[in-house]
């Protein structure tokens, strides 16, 4: 424990006896009533306390933690648990989730994901290769015609599909830098046209 730490525990212990002093003598004569009111505010008190300790966990379960389309020109999305930025977008009337990743150059598509848009990963030719954090790995270069994020139609989409294993499709550079302004502010992606 630091200086810092041990003088502000000091400090809570003498204010927690000068409450218990002043209530003991102004319950001195009906300590029953003393007794139940201290336990009372004892669960409220450490109820609080819980309620505040585990936000962050619970948080995610309770609030969306889908993009938000602000405006045409605006768009947020919430940081997970995980620490990543997500983002959906709508291939070819199927919804897609992207993990936004600004270490990637280019839109990665899962051969899972590509074959749920309609594109059969085995017609595909993989002439490409991407280096990855698992090694290199062969890619396929595919253009989507029909994007749309929330309901605003999006220009065509050239992106990559990964023949190797990828669990989640990336939303890389080439995405994001559709927009004027990327930025993190207060646990939030913000892209702004």
């Amino acid at each position: 424990m630091s200086g810092d730490d041990t003088g502000q525990l000091i400090y809570l212990i003498l204010l927690g006896c000068l409450i218990a002093s002043y209530a003991f003598v102004s319950y001195r004569r009906n300590l029953g009533e003393f007794a139940r009111n201290a336990a009372l505010w004892t669960f409220i008190i450490i109820g609080v306390a819980v309620s505040y300790g585990l936000w962050n966990d619970i948080s995610g379960a309770i609030l969306p933690q889908q993009s938000v389309m602000i405006d045409q020109e605006r768009i947020e999305a919430p940081r997970r648990d995980d620490g990543h930025y997500y983002l959906t977008l709508t291939l070819n009337d199927v919804p897609v989730e992207f993990v936004v990743d600004t270490g990637a150059t280019d839109v990665v598509l899962t051969a899972d994901d590509a074959q749920r848009i309609g594109i059969d990963p085995e017609s595909l030719i993989y002439s490409g290769r991407a280096s990855t954090a698992n090694g290199t790995v062969r890619t396929a270069r595919i253009t989507i015609d029909d994007v749309r994020v929330g309901d605003l139609p999006e220009d065509r989409l050239r992106a990559w599909v990964n023949e190797g294993e990828l669990d989640t499709s990336l939303l890389g550079m080439a995405y994001l830098q559709r927009f004027e302004t990327v930025k993190i502010e207060n646990n939030r992606l913000i892209l702004q046209r």
